[in-house]
């Protein structure tokens, strides 16, 4: 188990991080991102004690309680230690390497709001890269299982056959067959796209397989879900910051182009269901929005209230 030493500035600062990510009035996630893509040290500092982390609350949610009360000499830096019906997540703390407790339920939620990516590393190596506007529920008693409640999220996924991953999203379940895919959740559409291996839709229903290059759209109540081709560049490209059309609806590039930015985009209704063909790149369109409407072959309009609208022909 990694250990803060005394002379340990990253460490320092992910601990900081981990401790101030666990609170549910943290905002500041695009600090955060910036912190960790400012260094690769960074964010393998971070995981690897977020990683302890859990490990240690395994241990205290299967250890006994303490026979006495916490010595009233520490009573600033103990806290209980007792699990009552959750687990308690464990942590090194910088000053004086005492331990810091907080008792959690087993499921949490990572969220990150939008125009900020964030990735997740679970405790059997499984990566989820989640875009901007995303919530996910994870499980830390169960690291093969996530919860998708909104966004996107990239799932490379340590294959078990075993144990097979399963992602719930909406109404339906997805289980991997070893492989990288891409989920989104808009509203009551789910979309699930694949690079490599293989993904079963509803394995207990429709039992839809979809293989690398496959894409699989649905939504809640729908008659049926449809199966088309994607490029195989183009699943999980936000996360190289790019997007990759090969025909999708203009209303579905102005949400991804939303979540990935953190900039409302919309398109008039007349032109939502158009067909895109071709590349954006995002660099730089965050802090001009206005540029997208050349990219995309049409001409955009600031809102008053705030956001762009994609309103025809440039």
């Amino acid at each position: 188990m990694m250990q803060l030493q005394g002379n340990d500035p990253i460490g320092e600062q992910a601990l900081g991080w981990l401790v101030r990510t666990e609170d549910p009035a943290f905002e500041d996630w695009e600090g955060f991102q910036d912190w960790l893509e400012a260094d690769p040290a960074h964010a393998a500092r971070y995981h690897a004690l977020a990683g302890d982390a859990a490990t240690m609350a395994e241990l205290l949610a299967e250890a006994p309680a303490p026979a006495r009360p916490v010595p009233s000499a520490a009573p600033a830096r103990i806290g209980r230690r007792r699990v009552l019906g959750s687990m308690a997540a464990a942590m090194l703390a910088v000053a004086g390497g005492w331990m810091v407790w907080q008792e959690r339920p087993d499921r949490y939620a990572v969220e990150t709001p939008s125009g900020v990516r964030q990735t997740v590393t679970l405790r059997d190596g499984t990566r989820i890269a989640m875009n901007g506007g995303t919530r996910l529920m994870l499980d830390r008693r169960d690291p093969r299982a996530a919860t998708l409640e909104h966004g996107e999220a990239l799932f490379t996924v340590v294959h078990d056959a075993a144990h097979p991953f399963r992602v719930a999203v909406g109404q339906d379940r997805l289980v991997d067959l070893g492989t990288v895919f891409d989920v989104t959740r808009e509203g009551t559409v789910t979309t699930v796209s694949v690079a490599e291996g293989a993904v079963m839709w509803n394995p207990e229903a429709e039992a839809v397989r979809l293989d690398p290059g496959r894409r699989l759209r649905a939504e809640d109540g729908g008659a049926r879900a449809v199966v088309g081709a994607v490029p195989l560049e183009a699943v999980g490209g936000w996360s190289h910051g790019r997007l990759i059309y090969g025909g999708a609806a203009l209303g579905d590039v102005a949400a991804d182009l939303s979540r990935a930015l953190g900039v409302r985009v919309t398109v008039a209704p007349a032109l939502a269901a158009r067909p895109f063909r071709g590349t954006v790149l995002l660099d730089g369109l965050k802090e001009d929005p206005a540029r997208i409407g050349a990219l995309l072959g049409l001409a955009m309009r600031k809102q008053a209230e705030g956001g762009w609208l994609l309103t025809g022909a440039s």
